[in-house]
């Protein structure tokens, strides 16, 4: 005869619901975690397709280009677009890897090459000045208070707030006062004075406990060495974020060359892929390719100080 299952005691029972109950807890936990992974990496694989796309297509051969996306770029010979009634096949893994399109760009047509340095000309110095003037009038707007400071402040938001082509009329009516049209002056004085990197060093040295201004004035230390040895070192990561934010925003630009420099040979390159002809699509690949190398190693570099320049709680660690 099979021996009787011993009755659960009160307790035990209660014991065995909770563990059940955790159990269930738990593996509902694991699932929304797998859905949620399924999720965010189907719309990282969705967002990261025209980037990989690029760099791939990028070592495609110009008759291979042209065999798969013709039809999207053709015109008629009055200059307008071609109805697509072919399907266009969007290949990520090349028949044949070629360098052609980069031995162009970087060696045979120079053009390319001095429009990326005309980015870097252009977006180097309003990166620095404008972090140097950000520094210096965020820590006046963060260690004196008053109205006239506050209502200065508030017009620093409200102009952060407007969209560049709210603003581009008046930069441009000002540049032609100024006489700088038509020259690199144009771009870099409103990029140099442009209220974002001051609004937010601002709201970060706001957050910069006093006793430790409190504590270096007491040692002695003027407003100089407060800046410099108090509030500049513990905005080492709000400077860094700002920068590499400044410098994506600017990298990127294209209103500002296209009204404010008549002069094609001092496009930046993000201004001159858009005039790339039908013809060099293979060409508009490479050089895609090239000028995003920058900001993504800005990015991937500075991403620490990125996210510790906007995480950060305050000036004392425990």
């Amino acid at each position: 005869m099979s021996k009787p299952k011993k009755a659960l005691q009160p307790w035990e029972t209660e014991r065995e619901r909770a563990r059940k109950a955790a159990k269930r807890r738990r593996n509902w936990s694991y699932t929304k975690r797998g859905f949620g992974t399924v999720f965010a990496a189907f719309f990282a694989i969705l967002f990261l397709m025209p980037i990989v796309l690029t760099i791939t297509n990028s070592f495609m051969s110009a008759s291979e280009i042209s065999s798969n996306y013709g039809m999207v770029f053709a015109t008629t010979s009055s200059g307008g677009k071609v109805y697509i009634a072919e399907k266009v096949t969007l290949k990520f893994i090349p028949d044949m890897v070629s360098f052609s399109q980069y031995v162009t760009v970087l060696f045979k047509s120079p053009e390319y090459l001095l429009k990326f340095w005309n980015s870097v000309i252009l977006v180097g110095p309003i990166v620095v000045f404008q972090l140097t003037v950000a520094t210096l009038a965020s820590y006046g707007f963060s260690r004196y208070r008053g109205r006239i400071r506050e209502i200065i402040f508030f017009l620093y938001i409200i102009l952060m707030l407007m969209p560049y082509q709210v603003t581009l009329v008046p930069n441009y009516l000002v540049s032609d006062w100024l006489h700088i049209l038509d020259t690199k002056w144009a771009i870099w004085l409103p990029g140099i004075f442009s209220p974002f990197a001051v609004f937010l060093l601002t709201k970060f040295m706001r957050r910069i406990p006093i006793s430790l201004v409190e504590a270096a004035q007491i040692d002695g230390a003027g407003e100089w060495q407060v800046f410099a040895k108090v509030c500049f070192p513990l905005c080492k990561g709000a400077i860094a974020s700002a920068a590499i934010l400044v410098f994506i925003d600017y990298w990127n630009m294209v209103e500002q060359p296209l009204i404010l420099l008549a002069d094609a040979e001092m496009h930046p390159l993000s201004v001159f892929l858009s005039k790339i002809n039908s013809g060099e699509i293979g060409l508009a690949f490479a050089v895609a390719t090239i000028y995003m190398v920058p900001g993504l190693l800005v990015f991937l570099y500075g991403e620490e100080y990125l996210v510790d320049g906007i995480t950060y709680q305050g000036g004392v660690k425990g």
